[in-house]
């Protein structure tokens, strides 16, 4: 059942993808941060349909990335990789003539990086991509702990420049904006889905907080000693990682529990631990 959910999830974010690029980029002519773009421009020179040189791109830097990321990573995005093609090819038999939706390419741009990003946002949360620059950014990340926005950006604007091998200087503008735009988007769409925060509580019911954060939540903690500044009392603080929905179970609890709390909450987006292992 697992399996069959991330195939459906990995085939409705494919979908969301494609939509975004014939529906927006295509009439767009802009190679904004996608293989999808690069295929834009080249079709102009190569006598192939976009989404043929779509595929052809994204085998090529499917074997790269299966080298050098991983076997999960290169089988998710084996089946993504030529399911968006596909769903281009579907598209361009089912709307032979299609033109653009909104008759601005500066609103195209605007309205596929929305749209591109969520289903972008959706597979790189499963350790997948839809191929292309995916895999390029996936790969900058993993090896040079570059944000996955940054990395789209830095690879994707390479593409937007070579708008100008086929278009005119608006053309290459859009792209190099929407490119650099598309990296702050997506980024902010990753970001706030992995998003930590680090709780640091001060209570008279330091115990039951803490017996609720390692029992109920099944989380780490850790207990400073601490001294109040005007009456020099000492007190417990305990400190505690979490995510979106452990944050919201706390701090119900706390505020039932003891409504007079001290608290702070710092935002956290990254976190290295040795995991805890059961003794034998």
């Amino acid at each position: 059942m697992k399996t069959i959910k991330e195939f459906v999830q990995m085939t409705v974010a494919t979908f969301i993808i494609s939509s975004a690029v014939f529906f927006f980029l295509y009439p767009s002519h802009a190679s904004v941060s996608s293989i999808s773009g690069l295929s834009i421009v080249l079709s102009n020179f190569i006598p192939f349909s976009i989404a043929t040189i779509t595929m052809a791109l994204n085998i090529l830097l499917l074997i790269v990335g299966f080298l050098l990321i991983g076997n999960e990573f290169g089988a998710k995005t084996i089946y993504t990789s030529l399911l968006l093609p596909a769903f281009l090819k579907m598209y361009e038999i089912l709307f032979p003539n299609f033109q653009s939706l909104t008759h601005d390419p500066i609103l195209d741009v605007a309205a596929y990086i929305f749209v591109v990003s969520l289903g972008q946002c959706i597979l790189f949360n499963m350790n997948a991509s839809s191929g292309g620059l995916d895999i390029v950014a996936k790969i900058l990340n993993k090896y040079f702990r570059i944000d996955l926005g940054k990395a789209m950006t830095y690879s994707g604007m390479c593409i937007a420049l070579s708008s100008c091998l086929a278009y005119d200087s608006k053309t290459v503008v859009i792209s190099v904006l929407g490119t650099y735009l598309n990296g702050l988007v997506l980024d902010q769409f990753i970001f706030d889905q992995n998003l930590k925060r680090r709780v640091c509580i001060v209570s008279s019911k330091m115990d039951t907080i803490k017996h609720f954060i390692l029992d109920d939540l099944h989380s780490g903690a850790t207990i400073y000693e601490a001294y109040g500044a005007y009456s020099m009392s000492k007190r417990q603080e305990i400190i505690v990682i979490v995510n979106k929905s452990e944050y919201q179970k706390l701090m119900n609890f706390i505020q039932t529990t003891d409504p007079k709390a001290f608290i702070t909450v710092y935002k956290v987006a990254q976190v290295n631990y040795q995991p805890k292992t059961i003794e034998q």
